[in-house]
């Protein structure tokens, strides 16, 4: 399946679980226009032009998680572990401390289910052990005009089941002295492994590290 035909899927999905098309179109407010391009994008067999910006704008308008549709997820099965999942658990994502996620990453366990100050609805698909972290530090506060950025105090969904970062990826990463975890867009290039901030004012991470997990994306209170 395509990387549009995947969009055009997540986009189907997002409609049917708020109502149907004439739903979203007026809850979003969408122009004539607008309302008879969404059409277009989610009938059977479109053709449709449905690229990288065009994702991002359908985003933007209609208040979804970054990387919904520009790189939207097929569903991985669960790891067959000893601790008992639901579809509630799976569809809803923990928010844990950093604390928690140090430890977590460091024994190397599974989170147990009740471990969470609050519980988020995740609109990605995503592994049954998915968690959030609330973003702390300016590190990954990325200069102004640029749209991916990550202001401290705004949430984000980490897959610790995705541990196969691209270069360009935001990851959390565990730090092997001291021993911490930290958010960082990962990069590799000619061989060199590295952890770097959006923030030009930090320095770049390149001593030895792990990843813990892959970011689906960002909320944000408000």
């Amino acid at each position: 399946m395509t990387h549009i035909e995947d969009r055009r899927n997540a986009l189907r999905s997002f409609i049917a679980n708020h109502g149907g098309f004439a739903a979203v179109a007026t809850k979003f407010n969408l122009s004539q226009s607008q309302a008879s391009y969404l059409s277009q994008l989610t009938t059977k067999d479109s053709t449709a032009s449905f690229g990288e910006r065009s994702a991002k704008n359908w985003e933007e308008r209609l208040g979804l998680l970054e990387g919904t549709l520009i790189r939207p997820t097929t569903p991985r099965a669960p790891p067959v572990t000893n601790v008992s999942t639901n579809l509630d658990v799976r569809a809803r994502v923990p928010l844990i401390s950093w604390l928690q996620a140090a430890a977590w990453c460091k024994a190397k366990g599974l989170l147990q289910p009740g471990e969470a100050e609050r519980w988020f609805d995740c609109p990605v698909s995503h592994s049954a052990s998915t968690f959030t972290l609330r973003v702390r530090g300016d590190s990954m506060t990325a200069p102004h005009g640029n749209s991916r950025t990550y202001p401290e105090g705004c949430f984000i969904f980490v897959d610790p089941e995705n541990r196969t970062p691209e270069n360009g990826d935001r990851i959390i990463a565990c730090l092997e002295d001291p021993d911490e975890v930290t958010f960082k867009v990962y990069k590799n290039e000619d061989g060199r492994k590295w952890l770097q901030p959006l923030n030009p004012s930090h320095e770049p991470i390149r001593e030895k590290f792990k990843v813990f997990g892959t970011v689906l994306g960002k909320w944000e209170d408000g």
